[in-house]
């Protein structure tokens, strides 16, 4: 008996059910069943919210905010129920409180160019880690070159953990922001985000979390972490892509100007001076994406209709599994072991490059991501080139990750290991 074979088996019998909502978990791939194990990239999207955002378009078709008509009236309050419903998921204190934007990405950029640039100085700080998203690495880049502010990073250590001691250092009367991920989406490292935030305001200083990959892996409460910041994209969380939202406490919300102009941002123009709107939809320019907000409000009702208490339990259950059986594999490496983690497996094998594996691995019908993950920085940090990355979700099965073992096995015999 291999020693992954040890493991209890995560509850099938509740992942069969969960898999049966997901349609395109029944494709077939280069004539294999479809092993879906790139939800750190996207995840898959069950019927209700393929059925909300389809049928916003059959049904309820009209702008938002504008109209008197009965169908923009239903748009409008089905756009503003998904708001009041992200708000309830995440614990924001109000329904305003939350911006919907494209993503994560157009967050954390809303926050560098309308709360942060306006407020450096040359020689301020910016504080991020070293296991960062290249999105939340990049805005701060920008917004350092247009001020003059130093962009400073924490790092960490060999199993990929932040260095806690490193970070409470780092933290000077020139720091004006900390921004740091709440899960590592190269490594699957969970930081101890509770410690950053208090830290931080002990010092005065807001704190952002990239929660892009947190959000569809733990249960989240802006209040309880008391965060200024929290940002993340429908997409990774079973919703559509193309809508995510941020969330501001309503303070600061308040003291930030408008970053892009247009409709439905303003309450009054004239040639002369315009009145903006009030928070949110002071960030909300032009027409959003209407469709989007409701079925992520509809994604949202499905897995608290599961309980994110369950799906963290079935998805440790899984990586410890996929964790014992990879490292029974020989010339297999994991990058990112933190005591702390979910969700992620990111290795790579002696004599094969990553988008190699991914390439066999796929004429298998097993989808993983190969590459940097939009994380270079980590790569460079391990000395890799890039890596295998297999991601976990509710809907995964311990079969999932046997598929995955039987693939890199045949990797192996193709490059004659």
């Amino acid at each position: 008996m291999k020693p992954f074979e040890t493991m209890p088996p995560p509850d099938s019998r509740n992942a069969a059910q969960w898999r049966a909502d997901f349609p395109i978990l029944v494709e077939r791939v280069h004539g294999q069943p479809l092993v879906y194990l790139d939800n750190g990239a996207t995840t898959q999207k069950p019927a209700p919210v393929i059925d909300a955002e389809t049928g916003y378009y059959r049904h309820q078709n009209a702008n938002v905010h504008r109209g008197v008509h009965l169908l923009s009236v239903r748009a409008t309050d089905a756009y503003e129920a998904a708001r009041a419903r992200i708000a309830r998921f995440i614990h924001a204190r109000r329904p305003e409180e939350i911006v919907f934007l494209r993503g994560a990405t157009e967050a954390i950029n809303l926050v560098a160019q309308s709360y942060v640039r306006p407020r450096l100085e040359h020689g301020d700080e910016i504080l991020i880690s070293a296991m960062e998203h290249h999105s939340n690495i990049v805005p701060w880049q920008f917004v350092c070159e247009q001020t003059g502010a130093v962009l400073k990073v924490v790092p960490i250590d060999d199993t990929g953990t932040l260095d806690v001691d490193e970070y409470d250092r780092l933290l000077s009367e020139r720091t004006r922001l900390v921004a740091i991920t709440h899960l590592a989406n190269a490594l699957g490292s969970i930081n101890p985000v509770v410690h950053i935030v208090g830290a931080a305001h002990a010092k005065g200083v807001p704190v952002l979390l990239d929660g892009a990959q947190a959000i569809s892996h733990l249960p989240v409460d802006v209040g309880a972490l008391d965060c200024d910041f929290y940002a993340f994209s429908g997409h990774k969380v079973y919703g559509p892509t193309g809508i995510g939202a941020l969330y501001a406490k309503a303070a600061l919300l308040e003291a930030m100007p408008p970053w892009q102009g247009g409709g439905d941002m303003i309450r009054s123009v004239t040639f002369e001076k315009t009145e903006y709107n009030a928070i949110p939809w002071k960030f909300e320019a032009g027409t959003p994406n209407i469709a989007g907000a409701i079925a992520l409000g509809v994604a949202l009702d499905y897995v608290d209709g599961i309980g994110m208490e369950v799906i963290a339990a079935h998805e440790a259950g899984l990586l410890a599994y996929a964790t014992d059986a990879l490292r029974a594999m020989p010339g297999v490496r994991l990058i990112g072991t933190a005591r702390d983690k979910a969700s992620i497996l990111s290795f790579v094998l002696d004599g094969v490059h990553a988008h190699d594996a991914g390439t066999i691995l796929d004429r298998h019908g097993v989808a993983v991501r190969a590459g940097h993950h939009c994380a270079m920085p980590v790569m460079q940090r391990f000395g890799v080139p890039a890596t295998v990355r297999a991601s976990l979700a509710l809907y995964n099965t311990r079969e999932d990750i046997d598929a995955l073992i039987e693939g890199l096995r045949s990797v192996r015999e193709v490059f004659g290991q």
